[in-house]
């Protein structure tokens, strides 16, 4: 076989080991790294018989056939990948009666049964069958009973753990799906939503402005003060339509708390770490739940990649003109000077009016109390003066302004 002809052979299969490494960002040869388990077929001499002529023979003629199968199995398809591995179990059985070190051979022989696709019982049955071949092969080569007995128990107790961390990886990447299907529902949702608002907003009030104008132009000869009439309705909706375009744009930018909640959670999670909140049924200004949410956003980050916590706790409260937004987590705790998250969260406070507590004992976890006022709403003046013309002029021009 060539040079081109091995290239060909050892190409990953679409479903392989190598290509699923690859399309997770790893490098193709990292699960290689197993292979420094077969440091034991070098330290079982140390047990036996010692290191002799035989023994060096029997390695220096099986450990390239078991790297090469090795190799094999990882670029093999699913379905080929199984021959491969019972290829290391058998050389394992074929070589014990005189090479005691094939045993590493057999042990992973056992554990590569378990390739993607195939099930824990069908795992478990074909290690039986192989741990049944093994005994009966140690029994006729005359190996103590203890041999017999311990390395199938060490086969089972190694599949074991690789078939929990399989399912583990399952339930994860079954986890992170759901996480994205939930993300993606939301935005097509949220772009629906701005669709409708958008219609809704804009067709009535651009019909009748188109209305209002092709009457003046038509008017315009005949009724210059109609037509003129006309114009400044038209005028006067458009600036309403442009004050709910703004008011519109200000809800689609704001960030939802609940949102950001529900976010927080995923993010946590994802690292392991459990989140509770507690949020009321409260309605707060636009702002503050727009600073609340980018403050939820930043500490769910920083419980994520330092706080090293297994819990958080959110709780929202409001009383005496006053509502309370406690973060806890139970994590190393001892948080010093402010980096820049903490920072850009006591600035977000600052700008609101409020204060920023944080309290966090080393090994005691973290707890973030932000207190913020809620403000006094004003009834409108209904005997303030009209605008004048020039203010009228400079209308659109100002964030709050618009005219009914």
């Amino acid at each position: 076989m060539n040079l081109e002809s091995l290239r060909v052979w050892l190409k990953p299969a679409p479903d392989s080991s190598m290509t699923e490494n690859m399309r997770n960002g790893k490098s193709p040869w990292t699960d290689f790294v197993h292979l420094l388990w077969s440091c034991w077929i070098f330290v079982t001499p140390l047990f036996g018989t010692g290191f002799d002529w035989r023994w060096a023979a029997f390695t220096a003629g099986s450990f390239p056939i078991f790297v090469a199968l090795y190799l094999f199995y990882m670029a093999a398809s699913r379905r080929a990948a199984q021959r491969y591995a019972l290829a290391i179990a058998a050389l394992g059985l074929a070589l014990l009666p005189w090479y005691p070190s094939s045993t590493s051979y057999f042990i992973f022989g056992c554990v590569l049964l378990r390739s993607r696709g195939v099930g824990v019982i069908r795992h478990i049955l074909g290690v039986a069958a192989l741990s049944a071949c093994y005994a009966a092969v140690a029994y006729f080569s005359g190996y103590p009973w203890q041999l017999m007995v311990s390395m199938p128990m060490v086969a089972f107790i190694i599949t074991t753990i690789i078939n929990v961390e399989t399912m583990n990886e399952v339930h994860n990447a079954q986890l992170r799906l759901s996480h994205d299907e939930v993300r993606r529902l939301a935005a097509t949702a949220e772009r629906e939503r701005i669709g409708r608002d958008l219609h809704d907003l804009l067709g009535h009030t651009l019909s009748l402005i188109t209305l209002k104008l092709e009457l003046s132009r038509k008017l315009f000869d005949r009724d210059p003060e109609a037509a003129r009439r006309e114009i400044t309705d038209a005028e006067n909706v458009a600036r309403h339509a442009l004050a709910e375009v703004r008011s519109a744009v200000t809800g689609i930018r704001a960030t939802d708390l609940a949102a950001e909640l529900a976010s927080a959670r995923l993010l946590l999670e994802s690292t392991g770490v459990h989140l509770d909140y507690v949020l009321p049924a409260l309605t707060l200004p636009l702002d503050m739940e727009r600073a609340l949410a980018l403050i939820l956003r930043e500490a769910a980050t920083n419980i994520a990649r330092h706080a090293q916590a297994t819990r958080a706790l959110v709780s929202l409260e409001a009383a005496d003109q006053w509502v309370r937004v406690v973060i806890s987590d139970d994590g190393r705790g001892g948080v010093g000077e402010d980096g820049n998250g903490l920072c850009g969260m006591r600035e977000r406070v600052r700008a609101l009016g409020g204060r920023m507590e944080i309290q966090s004992a080393k090994g005691q976890g973290t707890t973030v109390r932000i207190d913020l006022p809620m403000p006094v709403h004003r009834p409108f003046d209904v005997t303030a003066p009209a605008c004048s013309q020039a203010d009228t002029a400079l209308a659109p021009h100002h964030e709050n302004r618009g005219l009914a």
